[in-house]
């Protein structure tokens, strides 16, 4: 089912809608009114920024889990005597 982005010419509102068919004519979520603007909707291109950004966001997620996994191993061993 394709995915279309819609604003409503009442009140503004912009939103998405699955539609089962082409034919089909969604209402607006807020006002319930059927006068729409399909809007174009673009792929999202990432750039070698974006790329980066996540990446930084990974090594410092990954970082935590590791902080957190030893931290944890620490607490098991010394509260068990094995």
């Amino acid at each position: 089912m394709p995915i279309y982005e819609y604003v409503c010419r009442g009140c503004e509102n912009e939103f998405e809608a699955w539609l089962r068919k082409e034919s089909e004519i969604p209402t607006c979520p807020s006002c319930k009114g059927v006068d729409l603007e399909k809007k174009l909707s673009l792929p999202r291109v990432h750039g070698e920024g974006s790329r980066e950004k996540a990446m930084r966001a990974a090594k410092k997620r990954d970082s935590a889990q590791a902080k957190e996994s030893t931290y944890t191993q620490e607490q098991y061993e010394a509260n068990h005597d094995d």
